[in-house]
């Protein structure tokens, strides 16, 4: 997706190093930097370690390590102000570098993205407080994409749905709040779910702060007026749809994600699968906060800057070797046409392109080595035997008769993370387990990984993933003329065939339909997205239509829900859909000054966190709506199954360390 005059994300990276450098410059002299962990990364995608030179920084050191040297007068650390632990961390810092060096040290703390009342009260507590200067650098949305913004909050999923904490929630409004203020309110707002209500209302709250808060000249107000530029805002709570992330994510930058992970745009693989990384020259430009060189690991970056992983990181992965080996075979045919060369001036015209094929060349051999890796691990039997399960139960078959293959899994001593998803799939899906299985299966689980997980199990029914069917949490919203009994999980039975989740013929070649991105199976949450902005497409395939001969004609954002509510009804979570308008003369001002272009931003959010495969599927909207509308992501991180198992693993264990 080409950024579009009206909402350019390359702005907000300028934004952030302008304001990273410009408080640096502020601290006089040489200085060392200090940085939590969590955001080295984040850092790192928008300024590198020789522009920090540039502006004084002197060493770079990770907060968690607690190795910051005094070698220099100036010490500068910077760390998540909502975060009481590392708070603490730095007042133990700043009182052990008093301790040890004789010179006095001038402390400066930049809190990210603000300041706190919990953080201030640590440090004047720990009596440091007086010793330190506060400043707040407003990290929010992180460009990770033309077409991607993340607050990337990697507990934002534990903090929502295990531990009940709205901070994520306040964070993603004060971002969005940001992009209002520079582009103008969002015209329309519509959503589904708790946590998207609670979104909404909040961007409300803050809009009549905003208000009331400011100026009465007209430049102000134009401020807070509807956009010309963006079309709408699209919410979706991540709690309506457990079940996508739960699957198995088979396009090839989702399997990436799954096999090795990827954080902050980058993978740490093995260096034995993909070539030893190229000795930077002296005094180049090394990632903020980037480790020693390891000979066993090596971090690759996956962004849109590799041409070949753009063509590459949205395909189904069973065609991802096909690609590569045409590319191979281009590669090889413009080598060869050296020798093909008359003059000199053909000689220095393939000379010039050079440096581009070895980049190609190096690319293709790093993607080379991820397919094969990734192939690896999905012609494992096990891994066969997970996708088949969890394929059935998505198209709806009978629970029980997978239970004997899940059991097998248990026995064979599957990873732990494998058999908690696919058991959570299950609960999902068909609203809850059996007690009498459940309690069979927690059994199993219990004897074969061990006793703490009695912790896991309780996380995971906190947050709503593994239930028994008799709980009055898992019952599923009920099917129209129901009866009275209302429930309120998703009811996957209905919508199945309401919105085609199950696409059966799918070509993963050449798509027609989001399904491809799970060979099949269409995300429940971008098919919300769907009823908004393809209602004339959606409508055909759900009532009779074949996705192959569906035409794609927009409803359009300005219809919100309209001829979809029946199917929405059926969705856990509040449904809504806002207009926000403005003062009639600011209207046509902004009109006057802003021009409205034919073509209109629209930002789908995603609460809770979005997974690669929703990313991609997206993008295959995006690619059929480029004409009239380009669409930016946001989220609060970015999310795969393993990662919401992760957050209710118990990571302790009893009586190992005893015998």
């Amino acid at each position: 997706m080409a950024p579009h005059a009206g909402f350019d994300t390359d702005q907000i990276k300028e934004k952030l190093k302008k304001d990273l450098l410009y408080l640096l410059e502020g601290v006089r002299g040489k200085k060392n930097l200090v940085i939590e962990k969590d955001l080295a990364g984040p850092i790192g995608i928008f300024v590198k370690f020789s522009t920090l030179q540039d502006y004084g920084v002197d060493k770079v050191f990770l907060l968690e390590n607690g190795n910051a040297d005094v070698s220099q007068r100036n010490v500068v650390f910077i760390a998540r102000g909502e975060c009481a632990r590392q708070a603490q961390s730095i007042a133990d810092h700043i009182k052990r570098m008093q301790r040890e060096s004789q010179t006095g040290h001038e402390f400066s703390v930049f809190w990210v993205p603000r300041r706190t009342l919990v953080t201030e009260k640590i440090l004047e507590e720990a009596g440091v407080l007086g010793d330190t200067n506060i400043a707040e650098f407003p990290l929010y949305f992180l460009p990770l994409e033309q077409d991607l913004l993340s607050l990337e909050l990697d507990d934002s999923f534990a903090d929502l749905y295990l531990r009940k904490d709205p901070t994520p929630i306040f964070l993603l409004a004060r971002a969005l709040m940001l992009i209002q203020q520079k582009n103008g309110l969002f015209p329309r707002i519509t959503g589904k779910g708790d946590n998207a209500k609670k979104l909404a209302d909040l961007l409300a709250r803050m809009r009549r702060e905003a208000i009331a808060g400011e100026d009465s000249n007209e430049s102000n107000k134009l401020g807070l007026t509807p956009s010309t530029t963006i079309e709408s805002l699209i919410v979706i709570d991540r709690e309506v749809d457990y079940t996508t992330p739960l699957l198995t994510q088979l396009t090839y930058e989702g399997l990436i994600d799954e096999v090795v992970g990827i954080q902050n745009n980058q993978a740490e693989v093995d260096s034995s699968i993909v070539g030893a990384a190229p000795q930077p020259p002296p005094g180049s430009s090394k990632a903020v906060g980037a480790a020693p060189a390891q000979a066993k690991k090596r971090k690759i970056l996956l962004d849109s800057s590799d041409k070949l992983y753009h063509q590459l990181r949205d395909a189904n992965f069973a065609i991802v070797g096909g690609l590569l080996n045409k590319v191979a075979k281009r590669l090889q045919t413009d080598y060869e046409s050296r020798h093909g060369t008359k003059n000199t001036a053909e000689l220095r015209e393939f000379v010039n392109k050079l440096p581009g094929y070895q980049a190609e060349q190096q690319s293709l051999k790093i993607h080379t080595g991820l397919a094969e890796e990734i192939t690896r691990h999905t012609r494992t039997d096990q891994f066969s035997r997970l996708l088949e399960v969890q394929q059935n139960l998505a198209a709806g078959a009978d629970p029980a008769s997978q239970h004997d293959s899940i059991e097998e899994l248990v026995a064979r001593d599957a990873p732990l993370i494998d058999v908690l998803r696919i058991l959570c799939l299950e609960s999902c899906i068909s609203g809850g387990i059996k007690p009498r299985e459940l309690e069979n299966f927690k059994k199993m689980i219990l004897q074969a990984y061990g006793y703490q997980h009695i912790l896991t199990l309780d996380a995971l029914e906190k947050l709503q993933l593994l239930l028994s069917r008799t709980s009055p949490m898992a019952t599923m919203i009920p099917m129209s003329g129901g009866g009275v009994h209302t429930g309120t999980k998703t009811n996957y039975t209905y919508l199945r065939k309401a919105l085609r989740l199950i696409v059966d013929e799918v070509n993963e070649q050449d798509p027609n339909d989001i399904a491809y991105v799970y060979s099949g199976y269409a995300p429940l949450s971008v098919r919300l997205v769907q009823c908004i902005l393809q209602k004339q497409y959606l409508t055909s395939i759900t009532r009779g239509g074949h996705a192959n001969n569906a035409g794609v004609v927009t409803g359009g954002a300005a219809q919100g829900w309209r001829g979809f509510e029946e199917a929405v009804k059926h969705v856990r979570g509040q449904t809504f859909d806002e207009m926000q308008k403005g003062e009639d003369k600011a209207v046509k001002a902004r009109a006057l000054l802003t021009g409205s272009g034919d073509k209109k931003t629209v930002l789908v959010v995603f609460v809770g966190g979005i997974t690669f495969t929703e990313i991609a599927a997206l993008r295959f909207i995006a690619k059929k709506e480029e004409a009239r509308k380009q669409i930016v992501i946001c989220t609060t991180s970015i999310i795969s199954g393993n990662k919401m198992m992760d957050a209710a693993i118990e990571k302790g264990s009893f009586g190992k360390n005893s015998i």
